[in-house]
């Protein structure tokens, strides 16, 4: 038990940006749950047991309307699915975590993963209670925010017609920054272009999955021009590597 409150005490202020950004997002989440009639028990527990940010916004949605079991589970798959790498790079870091391993693996988020990759505990600080401080910080802090949304939402009367839109802003938000973020826009391109030609196509209410299977075929087919010729090693580095 020392030892945990120990790595709570160092892993606290490398968790403080998160929780401005997490209480307002999940704030807007836990408002556009109660919108649609879900108050701040069902945000709770969305926040708890699914905890997986920009899908849950989306889930609101699946809550909302015909039940499409497929469609659900290609839209989470392709909102979600950066973190096949995120888990892949971190094999080595949570090979060692014991009992804490699966709870780090469920934990593992977009801000989580570049907080514990950026950052190493203080000397003395156990690294396993260290990484599962921030993890469970961080899901704290969007549980807070959820239910403060859901409170808010439904102690305070408002009209939230357009409320959705949060959704909307909240993927434009994403693909705008990781535009800038990257000088390869190719990818984002594919993406435009298949999800518009398969609007056209199918219609506003099927275009998703026919988009989602052509964005993955098409970045298959073009991986090559996409990553760019790989550069030739200097002849001291191909030395190096024979070696």
């Amino acid at each position: 038990m020392r030892e945990m409150k120990k790595a709570l005490k160092a892993a606290f202020p490398h968790t403080i940006p998160i929780l401005t950004g997490f209480l307002f997002i999940g704030m807007a989440y836990g408002m556009l749950m109660d919108s649609k009639g879900y108050g701040p028990g069902w945000s709770f527990l969305f926040s708890l047991i699914v905890l997986a940010g920009s899908a849950q916004f989306v889930g609101v949605t699946f809550l909302t309307s015909a039940f499409n079991p497929l469609y659900a589970f290609f839209m989470t798959l392709m909102i979600n699915a950066r973190h096949l790498f995120y888990g892949i790079s971190m094999l080595e870091r949570y090979k060692d975590m014991g009992k804490l391993k699966p709870y780090l693996i469920y934990g593992l988020c977009d801000e989580t993963f570049s907080v514990i990759c950026a950052t190493t505990p203080p000397e003395g600080v156990n690294v396993k209670w260290f990484r599962f401080s921030i993890t469970a910080l961080h899901q704290l802090y969007w549980i807070t925010g959820s239910v403060l949304g859901g409170l808010l939402g439904s102690m305070i009367t408002f009209n939230t017609k357009g409320l959705d839109f949060v959704l909307t802003a909240l993927f434009v938000v994403i693909f705008t920054s990781q535009w800038k973020a990257h000088p390869n826009h190719k990818p984002a391109l594919i993406g435009l272009f298949s999800t518009a030609a398969c609007l056209i196509l199918f219609g506003p209410d099927r275009f998703i999955i026919p988009a989602m299977i052509g964005i993955i075929l098409l970045l298959i087919l073009f991986k090559k021009q996409i990553r760019g010729p790989i550069p030739e090693p200097e002849q001291g580095e191909e030395e190096i590597q024979c070696l």
